[in-house]
């Protein structure tokens, strides 16, 4: 008896330290799903928004969504994720930003664990997000913007507005601590980087001849190549924030394609009724308006809570799209805030009244704690508004600190006209 219990008292450590060990199959899939992120910016957003653009225009396009995330993900590791993730100095600042102790990955050893996988790997995977984030934005102002300025806000924006949101709502910050709820990225990505491509195309201007003069897409082909491969990066975005290989990411997986198929038939509907004639650029369009919505609610809710998510969220990006913006009369391009704005506001509102009660699925937050949901909807409406307000007055500081350092934040009627692919770039999509 003595043995058995000397045994016992020897193994209660390993136990105890058991769900700190590295477990190969969430590192594996967080690896995965690391590249899946990655995936979406430099092939899907690119391919998604080329093809949406004018022919003289193709090469720039890319050109800044690639370029958005090469300097959006190096910006990360040199502060981003100390400013998201990392512990301030004080409790009051600690609700806005974390510190700087992790400046250039500083104090974090590539042994270190994030439960049951490496850091290094979850800093990675943290870092597609911000750098995918910023790049939506690129879509309200393609095809006037200066390459020049469009780099330097890119840069700039990360660390004043990106990490610190990331920071309120995943990193500790003041919105986590009251439970709002974000499962992959709603709020802190979608809403974030939409609304900021409005204030962009707000306040560079619109196109020359818009909207008088017929703007049309280059290749749709490219756009619903482009969905196609975001909507396979998804998984990695929305799964991969289950932060392991269980049963809520197979959740996350399954609801995501649900959403995003119902939206995609929803938008072809609505375009088939509305104007008689269902286009593919409208189905693709409609596939990433319920990749959007979905995504704040992804590990939340149920199938047929994504059902609903997938419809509703779409219709508000339709509306978006089709009747808002013609009555404002703003030119977003790409449309960068009715799709992803729109959807992911509705996404994350919804979220706080169709998740399930589960305390397994959810963080701390009135619905987990008693069962409240106008409670948790209320902390859903607190979010979106200070997350709103916090993107609105940050993107418009950085823009115009990007504009003083660039010398303006246009380009010249001339390089307009002949398109920024030779004017800026020397390079041709077509070869005329």
């Amino acid at each position: 008896m003595k043995k058995w219990l000397v045994a016992l008292l020897l193994a209660l450590p390993s136990l105890a330290m058991a769900k700190d060990k590295l477990d190969t199959g969430d590192t594996a899939w967080m690896m995965m799903s690391t590249a899946l992120v990655l995936l979406m910016t430099p092939a899907g957003l690119a391919l998604f928004y080329a093809g949406m653009t004018r022919s003289k225009n193709v090469l720039n396009t890319y050109a800044m969504v690639f370029g958005a995330f090469v300097v959006a993900f190096v910006v990360w590791i040199v502060a981003g994720y100390s400013i998201a993730f990392g512990t301030a100095s004080s409790s009051a600042v600690q609700n806005i930003m974390g510190g700087f102790s992790n400046v250039f990955l500083d104090g974090i050893k590539w042994t270190d664990l994030s439960g049951t996988y490496p850091t290094y790997v979850f800093v990675a995977f943290q870092g597609t997000f911000a750098a995918i984030t910023v790049a939506i934005a690129s879509g309200s102002v393609i095809e006037r913007i200066k390459f020049s300025t469009w780099l330097v806000f890119v840069a700039i924006w990360g660390l004043v507005v990106y990490a610190p949101i990331a920071h309120m709502v995943w990193g500790g910050g003041i919105l986590m601590k009251l439970g709002a709820l974000d499962f992959a990225g709603g709020t802190v990505v979608h809403m974030n980087g939409g609304l900021a491509g409005l204030v962009l195309a707000i306040l560079v201007g619109k196109r020359a001849g818009y909207p008088r003069s017929a703007m049309k897409p280059a290749t749709v082909l490219l756009t619903a190549l482009g969905a196609a491969l975001l909507w396979f990066g998804w998984y990695g975005f929305n799964a991969g924030s289950a932060f392991g290989a269980n049963a809520i990411a197979g959740l996350a997986l399954l609801t995501t394609t649900v959403a995003t198929a119902i939206a995609a038939i929803t938008w072809m509907l609505a375009e088939w009724f509305v104007y008689k004639k269902p286009t593919l650029l409208g189905i693709a369009t409609g596939a990433v308006a319920g990749l959007v919505a979905i995504t704040p609610a992804a590990g939340f809710v149920s199938v047929g809570g994504a059902f609903i998510i997938g419809i509703v969220g779409t219709l508000f990006a339709f509306w978006g799209v089709t009747v808002l913006k013609k009555k404002l009369g703003y030119d977003d391009s790409l449309d960068a805030f009715g799709v992803h704005f729109l959807a992911g506001l509705f996404g994350a509102l919804a979220t706080g009244l169709l998740a399930v009660k589960d305390s397994d699925l959810l963080w701390d937050g009135p619905l987990k704690e008693s069962g409240d949901r106008m409670g948790q909807f209320m902390v859903q409406v607190e979010s979106v508004v200070a997350i709103g307000l916090f993107t609105l007055v940050g993107t418009v500081v950085v823009y115009y600190i990007a504009t003083a350092l660039t010398g303006g934040s246009r380009v010249d009627e001339e390089s307009e006209a002949m398109g920024l692919d030779e004017s800026v770039h020397g390079e041709s999509y077509m070869n005329h």
